[in-house]
């Protein structure tokens, strides 16, 4: 059995889901991971907004205008007037749901609940149209075994005991169509594994069920070696270890959700990378096999902020480190990069809500410096310390480059280097050049 999971744009209209319909209904069986057709998870953010400032007429404008699109995609989508009706009255149940926020409290509570809607929608729409081609479907509600803990991480055992249950008991179908993206919390309110977390969800389930292969419907063909965004003549990648790949989809590699790569390495399971757009195309194979001594791929991770402390008592001081780590801590915020010296010690960080609050209380341990609007450029590949010559390699094609930071060794997969983001073209295109 495997997982197949599809993004926004590969469900976007009605012409779309007829495409899915026809890939996942090959004789095999399949598990169908949905995400809410394009647009809708920004709206229903955009309906949350308004209902936080308490503009209801705001709101209801938004809900209309996204319960027209949902309507005309119904009429698009079946043939039969049984098939729309029951369409219609799918939408007309939603989108009342939605309104009825309008007229009571609203909470993050609520707003989680809102947000889970699209998944609801696109995996009832698409199940439906299975229904009327006849194929032999069940559709499954996420919210009956995706959970996650009070550190809002996935709880494992319930997701595996859960699934397996789900899947035992409805053993006879050919395709299991199932939302990604929402769970339930540990209180068991309607929660969500954050953007991106359908992809999430599929190697969640996949690892649950023991799936032979986890593959990932986008609309690029797979992984490429660079971001085609900003340079000619990328190409995809046809291979890459669960390693590379979790670095790329971390530093910038926007096709995969980078917590989705673990639970498919765990249970050794590949994960392959498609496009709905040109199914036929080969995309890329993620899997534990790693080619030697080669350089797969280049990305960048923008909206990065770089922090320097320097500190004359940081000379030899026993746990000055922990206790710089631990304001970071406090305020919930992840570290990309680090760096030291025998004074200081430069840190990068992507999220910068709380960056008031930690140079304040970082101050106290000496001098601090910020630089905003700052990249990470990321090099992924076999990059073990016995390979010579690869530094020399990326670093001379960056020698007219401001570099802010480098870091180098903390895996065997990866060379990552801060520099400014006016660079940030110039620098893409230039480690192509010189290593593809």
């Amino acid at each position: 059995m495997k997982v197949l999971k599809f993004g926004g744009t590969s469900v976007g209209t009605a012409a779309r889901i007829k495409e899915v319909a026809n890939l996942v209904c090959n004789g095999e069986q399949n598990i169908v991971v949905l995400s809410a057709m394009s647009g809708t998870t920004n709206c229903l953010v955009d309906i949350a907004n308004c209902l936080y400032k308490k503009d209801n007429e705001g709101a209801n404008a938004l809900i209309n205008r996204l319960e027209h699109k949902y309507n005309q995609e119904i009429e698009a989508l079946y043939s039969s007037d049984e098939f729309r009706r029951k369409g219609r009255e799918l939408i007309e149940s939603h989108f009342n749901y939605i309104r009825s926020f309008t007229i009571d409290m609203f909470t993050a509570y609520e707003e989680k609940a809102i947000l889970a809607q699209g998944e609801l929608i696109s995996t009832a729409m698409f199940h439906y149209f299975l229904a009327e081609k006849g194929e032999n479907s069940v559709l499954f509600n996420a919210l009956d075994f995706m959970r996650i803990n009070k550190q809002n991480e996935p709880d494992l055992d319930y997701i595996k005991d859960n699934c397996s249950k789900a899947f035992k008991q409805n053993s006879d179908y050919a395709i299991y169509v199932v939302q990604g993206y929402i769970c339930r919390n540990a209180f068991g309110e309607v929660d969500n594994l954050q953007r991106g977390g359908s992809d999430y969800t599929a190697s969640l389930i996949g690892a649950a069920i023991g799936a032979t292969e986890i593959q990932i419907w986008t609309d690029i063909d797979g992984m490429h070696n660079n971001d085609p965004r900003f340079v000619e003549n990328t190409r995809s990648i046809a291979k890459l270890s669960f390693d590379e790949a979790a670095e790329l989809a971390y530093f910038g590699a926007k096709i995969l959700h980078p917590t989705s790569v673990l639970p498919a390495k765990l249970a050794n399971i590949p994960v392959r990378l498609l496009n709905t757009m040109k199914p036929d195309a080969p995309g890329t194979l993620i899997s534990h096999y790693q080619e030697k001594n080669k350089i797969e791929a280049v990305a960048a991770k923008d909206n990065i902020t770089a922090i320097k402390i320097k500190s004359g008592r940081m000379l030899l001081a026993y746990g000055f480190l922990r206790k710089v780590f631990e304001i970071f801590e406090t305020y919930k915020t992840p570290i990309d990069m680090i760096t030291t010296s025998e004074v200081g010690v430069s840190v990068t960080i992507d999220d910068s809500r709380h960056l008031n609050n930690i140079v304040d209380d970082l101050k106290k341990f000496g001098l601090v410096e910020v630089d905003t609007k700052q990249v990470i450029i990321c090099v992924v590949g076999d990059l073990v310390a016995d390979n010579a010559g690869y530094a020399s390699k990326i670093l001379g094609a960056l020698k007219d480059i401001p570099i802010r930071m480098i870091s180098y060794g903390g895996s065997n997969q990866n060379v990552s280097l801060l520099i400014s983001e006016k660079y940030k073209k110039e620098a893409l295109n230039l480690l192509s050049k010189h290593l593809f």
